[in-house]
């Protein structure tokens, strides 16, 4: 199924969102972690796409904005590149991993809303801080034991936080624009 104009601008339009909170929060250690592509991929679970469509949506969206943060890196103007070794680990993740799990919660309506809200994040929190500990023990220097995992946990916290404050924003707002926008159903509810 190909998506229809108003649906490949609507999925630009978060696409571009995404692209923007990571650009603008990622080099400022006090808003890192803030983030829409995790909002983007439980959105697609809840979003009632065909299973290629919505697990595409969060990868596609990774791609762009991390492309985007390339150019800028490459161009001197952002502290970071956008590519770097073990990507494809995450792009698994958001992709796979947390867009099933939006669509196993998409049946509990706003119960499942909340339950992605924390899930979600999480589940991203604890692989990539686990994946950051073992492929940089050295470089950054946690132990090569579990008080060094837990080291590299307990740094995390504030990105995790971050995290989950922007997921329990965005999420919302994505499933409430895609009920108004694509289902031109403005005076039904949202959520049962």
């Amino acid at each position: 199924m190909k998506l229809n104009p108003k649906q490949a601008i609507f999925y630009a339009v978060l696409i571009a969102i995404a692209t923007l909170i990571k650009v603008v929060c990622a080099p400022r250690i006090e808003f890192s972690g803030t983030t829409g592509i995790i909002a983007i991929a439980l959105f697609a679970g809840f979003a009632g796409l065909q299973k290629k469509q919505a697990f595409l949506l969060p990868l596609f969206a990774l791609i762009v904005s991390n492309l985007v943060l390339e150019v800028l890196f490459r161009l001197q103007m952002f502290p970071f590149a956008g590519f770097y070794k073990w990507q494809f680990i995450e792009y698994t993740l958001l992709g796979f991993a947390i867009t099933a799990m939006g669509m196993l919660f998409s049946k509990f309506k706003t119960t499942g809303i909340v339950l992605s809200i924390i899930s979600g994040p999480t589940i991203f929190f604890l692989v990539s801080n686990f994946i950051v500990w073992y492929a940089s023990r050295q470089s950054i220097g946690y132990a090569n034991n579990f008080k060094g995992l837990l080291d590299c946990y307990a740094a995390g916290v504030p990105f995790y936080r971050n995290s989950i404050l922007s997921t329990a924003i965005l999420l919302p707002v994505f499933v409430a624009a895609n009920h108004w926008v694509l289902r031109e159903r403005p005076n039904m509810p949202i959520l049962k």
